[in-house]
């Protein structure tokens, strides 16, 4: 583009101002990435505002350029690292870790001095849950924004945080930080201009003046807090004039719905991401995404709209700042799901990273009944996802698990779905008859039996109970389980994120209920503080810890030697003759052939050596037991034992 006349769609006398702002190299560069992203840029705004597009990218294009301007040279070469290495999240060395700051080390200051924790892991990716400003009082985990260009003062700064993110960058370490899409705070500075009636916030946010729109929006609505939280609206005093009005929150009622359908709002928003990347932000978890647009008569999820909105986001966010990401967080069904990684019928740029709820959910069916065929129906009817996108795999997050296994899945292998899932609560609840969990459930809702699941990785897998038992088969059994999960989420591929305290095999922990903001919230169950003395344990093989750390370090290892798991190509479940052990395999172009097997149930079990091994070509290169033996044809794996292998590929000249 810099090399010839301007394009017509770009404001005139742009290229002047890039020039201006960048001098010549960097100039060159921004507008490259300009004309590379124009048509889906456009396309994507046009679908959005109509007439109102050419104004918005004008403006859209300027605040992206004003960002590049200002973006601290170390960034700038990670951007020039990244745009060579576009692909360099799908790295089979990139591995995460999750953790609130202050549960993990107390403050953001305190944060760089344990990072060889995370080393001895294999971290190279560091998700810090919810830091920025939240309002005082109830916040929903810090999900309830009231400034993004600050850090809660309980962490600190945001001159810690940058201080953060270069002790990572110093390590070879990206930061995900989390930013919440959907809403803000009530206390938020745009809340307050659009309630003092300033013009500059005007439409904002959504009210009504009685109840005829909120309760025709609701008749359509899934209640997300139906116990605590009922609707999508909250009467507000101060709203439309002081007269009142019943303001959008789909949430809670402090946590106000931005209207996306106002292009000012799209623009703050984009403001905001660009000045957080220029603190060193190199991966933006998108919360609440499939909520950005509402539509009458729907769900309110989902919508085309929502998937131009991030479209647009990260197109223009990636004019300024090439080596950041997006990350989807959106915990929807599978079809919706890999459209959030740009899968239309039209590929389209969208976010590079989504969590794989999906695979762990089936994770969690699979060892509460030992059958893996609910897991194959599904995962196998996934379409795929494009090869510059990636999975986030995990066993479990901050988050409560919600069972979201389809009916027609749940049919498709002889369940029925309604009833799989109150199993589900009922075994990981503890309260189904030989259960070894000790999970609690959340946000149960007597009047239609829906619930999810609260509890730590170790808790559900069975550690609690078997060390308040003194039972130590039952304490083996319950690390084998543990240590099942991970290997599968390891060796998946994308990026598999440790959720904080699982490294340690923690167990549920009762503290918040000493905390009456955290009390109402049975989820801080399974966030507990890390807790540094058993981490001390870690070394030692003897304890639980070392048993799980040693493991999971294991996994890491051999994950990293791995070419054939870079993220860029997918895993496809196979039937390999047991309904007991999970098999998947991934066919890379480059780097050959990978396959897993699982076996989640107590008992050995043994699936077809051929679809295993390759016909014998490939070679086990990791697993619980050592090599697995191969009798009849049949490569025997025993109770929630695991194996992976890979085909040996040699380059040739």
């Amino acid at each position: 583009m810099s090399g010839g006349a301007e394009d017509s769609r770009l404001p005139v006398g742009f290229s002047g101002e890039v020039a201006t702002a960048l001098g010549a190299d960097e100039a060159d560069a921004f507008l490259t990435r300009v004309g590379l992203a124009l048509p889906d840029l456009t396309a994507a705004l046009t679908g959005l505002y109509g007439d109102r597009a050419g104004d918005f990218l004008a403006r859209g294009l300027r605040t992206a350029l004003a960002a590049a301007a200002e973006r601290p040279a170390p960034l700038r070469r990670i951007d020039r690292r990244r745009e060579i290495d576009p692909g360099w999240f799908q790295s089979p060395g990139v591995q995460g870790y999750v953790c609130y700051v202050d549960r993990f080390c107390g403050t953001l200051r305190d944060l760089p001095a344990r990072l060889d924790h995370l080393q001895d892991l294999g971290t190279t990716y560091l998700h810090l849950m919810p830091l920025l400003r939240p309002r005082e009082g109830e916040n929903d985990g810090g999900y309830a924004v009231a400034d993004y260009r600050a850090v809660d003062p309980r962490l600190g700064t945001m001159a810690d945080l940058e201080a953060v993110a270069a002790a990572l960058h110093g390590r070879g370490m990206s930061l995900c930080i989390d930013l919440v899409l959907n809403h803000t705070a009530r206390e938020h500075p745009w809340a307050r201009g659009w309630l003092a009636g300033d013009p500059a916030y005007a439409g904002f946010y959504t009210a009504y003046p009685d109840r005829a729109e909120p309760d025709a929006w609701d008749a359509t609505i899934p209640e997300v807090f139906p116990d605590r939280a009922p609707g999508s609206f909250s009467w507000v005093p101060e709203a439309l004039g002081g007269a009142g009005g019943w303001v959008w929150t789909t949430f809670w009622p402090y946590q106000w719905d931005l209207d996306y359908t106002n292009p000012e709002v799209a623009l703050a928003v984009l403001g905001e991401i660009t000045w957080l990347a220029n603190r060193g932000v190199d991966v933006f978890r998108m919360d609440a995404v499939p909520f950005m647009w509402k539509r009458r008569g729907t769900d309110c999820q989902n919508q085309p709209e929502a998937h131009l909105l991030l479209q647009v986001l990260h197109a223009l966010t990636r004019l300024a700042a090439p080596g950041v990401v997006f990350k989807a967080e959106a915990i929807v069904a599978p079809d919706d799901l890999v459209r959030y990684l740009g899968a239309h019928e039209r590929e389209r740029p969208e976010c590079e990273l989504a969590y794989h709820n999906q695979l762990m959910v089936l994770l969690w069916s699979s060892l509460a009944t030992g059958d893996v065929r609910l897991a194959r129906q599904s995962l196998g009817r996934m379409r795929p996802i494009p090869r510059t996108t990636t999975w986030c795999t995990y066993v479990r997050g901050h988050d409560d698990i919600g069972w979201a296994v389809t009916d027609t899945d749940a049919a498709a292998v002889g369940l029925d779905g309604f009833a799989h899932r109150r199993f589900l609560n009922d075994f990981y609840a503890g309260r189904f008859p030989g259960s070894f969990a000790r999970g609690a459930l959340f946000q149960e809702n007597e009047a239609t039996g829906d619930a999810r699941i609260s509890g730590t990785t170790a808790s559900l897998c069975g550690v609690e109970a078997a060390l308040e038992a003194g039972d130590d088969a039952a304490l083996d059994a319950a690390v084998r389980r543990f240590v099942l999960l991970h290997a599968v989420a390891y060796g998946f591929g994308g990026i598999p994120l440790l959720f904080s305290g699982d490294e340690l095999a923690q167990r549920n922990d009762a503290g918040y209920l000493a905390d009456p903001e955290l009390a109402p919230d049975n989820r801080w169950m399974h966030r507990p503080p890390l807790d540094w003395a058993a981490a001390g344990r870690a070394a030692d093989p003897a304890t639980v810890e070392g048993r799980v750390c040693a493991a999971l370090r294991e996994l890491g290892a051999a994950r990293r030697s791995l070419p054939s798991l870079t993220g860029d190509v997918g895993a496809e479940p196979l039937d390999a003759g047991s309904d007991a052990v999970l098999v998947w395999r991934r066919r890379h172009p480059r780097h050959g052939t990978f396959v897993g097997v699982a076996n989640v149930a107590a008992d050995p079990a043994s699936v077809d050596a051929d679809t295993v091994t390759g016909l014998g070509t490939f070679a086990q290169v990791h697993g619980s037991d050592g090599v697995l033996p191969v009798a009849d044809g049949r490569v025997v794996v025993p109770g929630h034992g695991f194996a992976w292998y890979a085909e040996t590929v040699v380059d040739q000249i």
